[in-house]
Protein backbone atom coordinates (compact mmCIF):
# COMPACT_ATOMS: atom_id res chain seq x y z
CA UNK A 1 0.00 0.00 0.00
CA UNK A 2 1.45 3.36 -0.99
CA UNK A 3 1.31 6.03 1.69
CA UNK A 4 1.86 9.59 0.51
CA UNK A 5 5.24 10.87 1.64
CA UNK A 6 5.45 14.15 3.54
CA UNK A 7 6.61 17.16 1.54
CA UNK A 8 10.37 17.62 1.15
CA UNK A 9 10.31 21.17 2.49
CA UNK A 10 10.98 21.81 6.18
CA UNK A 11 7.69 21.57 8.03
CA UNK A 12 5.96 20.51 11.22
CA UNK A 13 3.50 17.60 11.24
CA UNK A 14 0.96 18.24 13.98
CA UNK A 15 -1.27 15.25 13.29
CA UNK A 16 1.03 12.36 14.11
CA UNK A 17 0.35 9.49 16.51
CA UNK A 18 2.82 7.55 18.64
CA UNK A 19 1.70 4.06 19.64
CA UNK A 20 3.20 1.77 22.30
CA UNK A 21 2.59 -1.83 23.26
CA UNK A 22 4.41 -4.06 25.78
CA UNK A 23 4.76 -7.81 25.16
CA UNK A 24 6.08 -10.62 27.34
CA UNK A 25 4.59 -13.54 25.44
CA UNK A 26 5.35 -13.18 21.72
CA UNK A 27 8.08 -14.71 19.57
CA UNK A 28 10.75 -12.74 17.76
CA UNK A 29 9.59 -14.16 14.43
CA UNK A 30 6.13 -12.71 14.99
CA UNK A 31 7.61 -9.34 15.90
CA UNK A 32 9.51 -9.19 12.60
CA UNK A 33 6.35 -10.10 10.69
CA UNK A 34 4.33 -7.44 12.54
CA UNK A 35 6.97 -4.80 11.83
CA UNK A 36 6.82 -5.58 8.11
CA UNK A 37 3.00 -5.35 8.11
CA UNK A 38 3.02 -2.03 9.97
CA UNK A 39 5.47 -0.51 7.48
CA UNK A 40 3.52 -1.92 4.52
CA UNK A 41 0.36 -0.24 5.80
CA UNK A 42 1.75 3.22 6.43
CA UNK A 43 3.74 3.28 9.67
CA UNK A 44 6.48 5.88 9.34
CA UNK A 45 8.72 4.38 12.02
CA UNK A 46 8.58 1.09 13.94
CA UNK A 47 11.03 -0.16 16.54
CA UNK A 48 11.36 -2.56 19.44
CA UNK A 49 13.05 -2.02 22.81
CA UNK A 50 13.93 -4.68 25.38
CA UNK A 51 12.23 -3.92 28.69
CA UNK A 52 11.55 -5.52 32.07
CA UNK A 53 7.91 -5.81 33.05
CA UNK A 54 6.19 -6.57 36.37
CA UNK A 55 7.75 -9.40 38.38
CA UNK A 56 10.97 -8.70 36.43
CA UNK A 57 9.74 -10.56 33.36
CA UNK A 58 11.76 -9.71 30.24
CA UNK A 59 9.62 -8.17 27.54
CA UNK A 60 9.60 -6.10 24.40
CA UNK A 61 8.06 -2.69 23.79
CA UNK A 62 6.77 -1.93 20.29
CA UNK A 63 6.72 1.75 19.41
CA UNK A 64 5.52 3.20 16.13
CA UNK A 65 4.84 6.52 14.53
CA UNK A 66 2.02 7.04 12.03
CA UNK A 67 -0.24 9.75 10.70
CA UNK A 68 -3.64 10.13 12.35
CA UNK A 69 -5.41 8.70 9.31
CA UNK A 70 -3.49 5.40 9.73
CA UNK A 71 -4.41 4.92 13.41
CA UNK A 72 -7.28 2.48 12.85
CA UNK A 73 -5.23 0.33 10.47
CA UNK A 74 -2.31 0.20 12.93
CA UNK A 75 -4.69 -0.85 15.74
CA UNK A 76 -6.23 -3.52 13.52
CA UNK A 77 -2.81 -5.01 12.74
CA UNK A 78 -1.59 -4.91 16.34
CA UNK A 79 -4.75 -6.43 17.81
CA UNK A 80 -5.10 -9.12 15.15
CA UNK A 81 -1.43 -10.10 14.78
CA UNK A 82 -0.07 -9.85 18.34
CA UNK A 83 -0.89 -11.03 21.84
CA UNK A 84 -1.65 -7.62 23.34
CA UNK A 85 -4.86 -6.69 25.12
CA UNK A 86 -4.22 -2.93 24.95
CA UNK A 87 -2.46 -0.16 23.04
CA UNK A 88 -1.30 3.21 24.33
CA UNK A 89 -1.36 6.04 21.79
CA UNK A 90 -1.16 9.77 21.91
CA UNK A 91 -0.82 12.76 19.57
CA UNK A 92 2.67 13.84 18.66
CA UNK A 93 4.21 16.71 16.72
CA UNK A 94 7.15 16.01 14.39
CA UNK A 95 9.46 18.70 13.01
CA UNK A 96 10.82 17.47 9.68
CA UNK A 97 13.85 18.93 7.96
CA UNK A 98 13.86 19.97 4.33
CA UNK A 99 15.15 16.95 2.39
CA UNK A 100 16.97 16.64 -0.87
CA UNK A 101 18.72 13.84 -2.72
CA UNK A 102 21.93 14.38 -4.66
CA UNK A 103 24.15 12.01 -6.65
CA UNK A 104 27.83 11.78 -5.70
CA UNK A 105 30.43 10.15 -7.91
CA UNK A 106 32.75 7.50 -6.46
CA UNK A 107 35.31 5.37 -8.24
CA UNK A 108 32.75 2.53 -8.19
CA UNK A 109 29.74 4.47 -9.37
CA UNK A 110 27.17 6.98 -8.24
CA UNK A 111 25.83 7.11 -4.67
CA UNK A 112 22.74 9.02 -3.62
CA UNK A 113 23.27 11.32 -0.65
CA UNK A 114 20.29 12.44 1.43
CA UNK A 115 20.64 15.94 2.85
CA UNK A 116 18.63 17.58 5.61
CA UNK A 117 18.37 21.35 5.94
CA UNK A 118 17.28 23.36 8.95
CA UNK A 119 16.51 26.99 8.18
CA UNK A 120 18.06 26.57 4.74
CA UNK A 121 21.41 25.29 6.10
CA UNK A 122 22.51 21.67 5.57
CA UNK A 123 22.80 20.05 9.00
CA UNK A 124 22.57 16.33 8.04
CA UNK A 125 24.04 14.35 5.16
CA UNK A 126 24.15 10.60 4.67
CA UNK A 127 24.79 8.24 1.78
CA UNK A 128 21.97 5.82 0.95
CA UNK A 129 22.89 2.59 2.72
CA UNK A 130 21.42 0.15 0.17
CA UNK A 131 23.40 1.74 -2.68
CA UNK A 132 26.62 1.62 -0.66
CA UNK A 133 25.93 -2.00 0.28
CA UNK A 134 25.33 -2.93 -3.36
CA UNK A 135 28.61 -1.30 -4.41
CA UNK A 136 30.52 -3.00 -1.57
CA UNK A 137 29.19 -6.43 -2.55
CA UNK A 138 29.61 -5.88 -6.28
CA UNK A 139 33.25 -4.81 -5.93
CA UNK A 140 34.05 -7.08 -2.95
CA UNK A 141 35.20 -4.15 -0.80
CA UNK A 142 34.33 -3.17 2.77
CA UNK A 143 31.19 -1.07 3.18
CA UNK A 144 33.26 1.32 5.28
CA UNK A 145 35.48 1.96 2.25
CA UNK A 146 32.51 3.10 0.18
CA UNK A 147 31.43 5.52 2.91
CA UNK A 148 35.01 6.79 3.24
CA UNK A 149 35.15 7.42 -0.52
CA UNK A 150 32.07 9.63 -0.30
CA UNK A 151 33.61 11.45 2.69
CA UNK A 152 36.92 11.87 0.86
CA UNK A 153 35.09 13.50 -2.02
CA UNK A 154 34.23 16.23 0.47
CA UNK A 155 30.56 15.70 -0.25
CA UNK A 156 29.51 14.86 3.30
CA UNK A 157 30.53 16.56 6.52
CA UNK A 158 32.74 14.23 8.59
CA UNK A 159 30.68 14.75 11.74
CA UNK A 160 27.41 13.48 10.25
Amino acid sequence: MDTPLPPNGEHIDHEMIKMEVNFDDISGEWLGYVMDLLFEHGALDVFYTSIYMKKNRPGTMLQLLCSQDRLDKMKEIIFSETTTLGIRYYPLTVHRLERSLEKVSTEWGMVTVKRGKYGGITVQSAPEFEECKRIAKLHNIPLKQVYEQVLKQGQIKEDC
